[in-house]
């Protein structure tokens, strides 16, 4: 597969980056990533209980991460969480070696953790974003577009429409993100000029994953129309069709306020509806790609079909 600067920036094999979802990017998952020569990432609520302390948790997923893999992975930080700069101290003393920051401002911390021989990707959602990114000396970033899973920006752009806008706007490197799921979103990314991938949804369907069975199924089972986009008066999220999505739009189109919506979404529903499989009564991250996929696979198993298919994609086209 083309070597691009995010191999060398990250030190891995295949320019392809593994989501860091808030709930089910824990270490095993990582480590299998990782280990098959792309970058995994571990979250610092991942298979935390409830109620549970995400400073020990992120300790704890760091921990048995370098247990099961000597291959760099990276750690996600998302800078609207509450106890953000209690966990890039946590990062700092841990001497994780590669942080994904997002839903901030990458200002708070990125010369922080640049200083301290942190590599730094920050994820994006508009050309503005990732100028002032590069602004702030990350190492590189992550655009995503509408069709990614859970939180996305909101002016809502289409990746491929953003994506060579932003490449053209920014000189450091560029990882696509929202909707890829094999070798053609792969191709398709590079030819406009991204150096990297990264991939959710389909991390969330493989026999490594700690999403719920009932998640997984659903995943596999959906169609192109099958995800919706709600909660834009708080942040624009796409999520499964379910009954939950469902009476959440009812809400919104009745002209709830802001404050309602937070109250009806409740205290870490998504966790109930990933972890637990109670899919009527939380978020079900999806995105838009889901139709295309259609079954659990080892994450070592996607990776070899991504490289294996550019491979096979870039021949032909010769």
């Amino acid at each position: 597969m083309k070597k691009t600067r995010i191999c060398e920036i990250l030190n891995i094999e295949y320019p392809i980056i593994q989501g860091g979802m808030l709930w089910l990017a824990d270490a095993k998952l990582a480590a299998a990533v990782s280990n098959s020569g792309a970058l995994g990432t571990v979250s610092p609520l991942a298979g935390m209980e409830r109620h549970g302390d995400a400073s020990k948790n992120l300790r704890l997923q760091i921990a048995k991460a370098r247990e099961l893999t000597d291959k760099p992975f990276a750690v996600n930080i998302p800078l609207d969480l509450p106890q953000s700069g209690i966990l890039v101290d946590i990062i700092l003393k841990e001497q994780a070696g590669i942080v994904v920051t997002s839903a901030g401002n990458p200002a708070h911390y990125t010369e922080l953790l640049r200083q301290n021989g942190v590599t730094v990707i920050h994820v994006v959602s508009s050309i503005k974003q990732a100028q002032m990114a590069e602004s702030c000396t990350v190492n590189a970033i992550i655009v995503e577009g509408v069709e990614a899973a859970g939180h996305i920006g909101f002016d809502e752009l289409p990746l491929f429409s953003l994506l060579p806008q932003v490449v053209d706007a920014v000189n450091i490197p560029v990882i696509a993100a929202g909707g890829i799921v094999d070798a053609r979103g792969l191709v398709a990314s590079f030819s406009l000029g991204a150096e990297g991938v990264q991939l959710g949804t389909r991390f969330v369907a493989v026999t490594e994953s700690i999403a719920h069975p009932q998640y997984k199924q659903a995943i596999i089972g959906a169609n192109d129309t099958d995800t919706v986009i709600t909660c834009r008066k708080l942040l624009p999220t796409r999520s499964l069709k379910t009954e939950f999505s469902r009476k959440l739009l009812d809400l919104e189109e009745s002209g709830a306020s802001a404050s309602d919506i937070r109250d009806f979404l409740g205290y870490r529903r998504a966790r109930k509806a990933q972890l637990e499989g109670a899919l009527t009564e939380g978020e079900v991250y999806c995105g838009a790609s889901a139709g295309l996929i259609k079954d659990i696979i080892p994450a070592a198993a996607v990776v070899q079909h991504l490289v294996e298919g550019y491979e096979e994609i870039i021949e032909s086209l010769r």
